[in-house]
């Protein structure tokens, strides 16, 4: 017999209440019982940060996060972080910089550093590196990375 747990998470500003399991990854609920593909499972060993998400305004893997943990907390995915209208400032740094080959990291890495820049609206080059030492990228040498997060950061200085 399956035991689940009743949770309500305020998930990109809507309220949701769910019965899960309590072995339910919180990655495995956004994406599967949310529709919320924009979360991306990359390597499920919480080594590639493609699962980024906001919990209560801070950067996890939500693939090391049971969604019963969620319970009571705000979380954002990359859905909820701005509009193809609004973009966020990182999400248009991305764009305006070239941040991004094959897009698979990029959910991950934007949510990574939008947290930092919330922390931290003007870091160094070395700063950034170091906030995106828990993000893997396949194809690029991260340099437009950087400099995605550098011109967001500019944006947000302005």
């Amino acid at each position: 017999m399956t035991t689940t747990m009743a949770i309500k998470v305020t998930v990109n500003g809507e309220t949701r209440v769910a019965d899960v399991e309590p072995r339910t990854l919180l990655v495995h609920w956004l994406r599967e019982d949310l529709a919320l593909t924009g979360t991306h499972i990359g390597c499920d060993t919480s080594q590639c940060g493609a699962c980024v998400v906001h919990v209560d305004g801070r950067a996890v893997k939500s693939c090391t996060m049971f969604a019963a943990q969620a319970d009571g907390c705000a979380v954002t995915t990359i859905e909820g972080l701005g509009a193809a209208d609004a973009l966020h400032a990182v999400q248009d740094g991305f764009w305006e910089e070239h941040g991004l080959q094959c897009g698979f990291c990029t959910p991950g890495m934007i949510m990574t550093a939008a947290e930092l820049l919330a922390r931290n609206p003007d870091p160094s080059e070395a700063e950034i590196r170091h906030a995106l030492e828990g993000n893997l990228c396949r194809c690029t040498g991260y340099h437009n990375i950087v400099r995605a997060i550098q011109h967001a950061a500019k944006g947000a200085t302005a």
